[in-house]
């Protein structure tokens, strides 16, 4: 879904919605693996990377990016495809903003 602006001019702009991608909390799942994660999908800085997996473990789920609805279910099935792969149960999810 989008939301169209119109302006005076002829021209309209078509700005798509935005969703969060939300990392989840499990207790399986160790911090430097989340951290990868983050920073190879979500192209997080080191720093950023273990705020969030602070955040997460502390929190229980933490936004790790906001992105067009197809884009976030890349990242959201790219998270889950590493973890099963890995042996982990990490999980992310997708809400509107």
């Amino acid at each position: 879904m989008s939301v169209r602006l119109k302006e005076d001019s002829d021209v309209s702009l078509l700005i798509p919605k935005l969703y969060k991608v939300i990392l989840l909390n499990d207790d399986y799942t160790t911090f430097d693996f989340v951290i990868e994660i983050l920073k190879s999908v979500f192209h997080k800085s080191e720093e950023e990377a273990i705020n969030l997996t602070l955040k997460v473990d502390r929190e229980g789920s933490a936004v790790v990016g906001v992105y067009p609805y197809e884009i976030a279910e890349i990242k959201v099935n790219k998270v889950h495809s590493l973890a099963r792969a890995a042996g982990y149960p990490l999980r992310a999810r997708i809400e509107e903003e």
